[in-house]
């Protein structure tokens, strides 16, 4: 079994073909194919090869399969006896995506 490590989203997923993962938002549309071109690694079995920072030619593709905002982060500032408490909520966007084929 063949395994990669990409980068999209200013992260690094180590990924393997039928993984389902959940990336930062990326413009594409529902049931698009998607190929990302930065992978780190590329290992099979006992072999691995690593890019100097990338591998050159290696592709990982994956299809789209929903766009969705996570769970609710909530932020809060408060100072006791200070008359002083601000709160703020986040949901951060991500889609999320099944890896179809590593291309080394």
């Amino acid at each position: 079994m063949s395994y990669a490590v990409i980068k999209t989203g200013g992260k690094q997923y180590r990924v393997q073909q039928g993984d389902v993962l959940r990336v930062e938002l990326l413009t594409a549309d529902e049931g698009a194919t998607v190929n990302f071109d930065q992978v780190l690694l590329v290992g099979s079995g006992e072999s691995v090869t690593v890019g100097a920072p990338v591998v050159a030619g290696a592709t990982v593709s994956a299809t789209v399969r929903k766009h969705g905002r996570a769970d609710k982060i909530r932020i809060i500032k408060f100072r006791r006896r200070k008359h002083y408490k601000r709160q703020q909520g986040h949901r951060q966007h991500f889609t999320e995506i099944e890896i179809t084929g590593i291309n080394a």
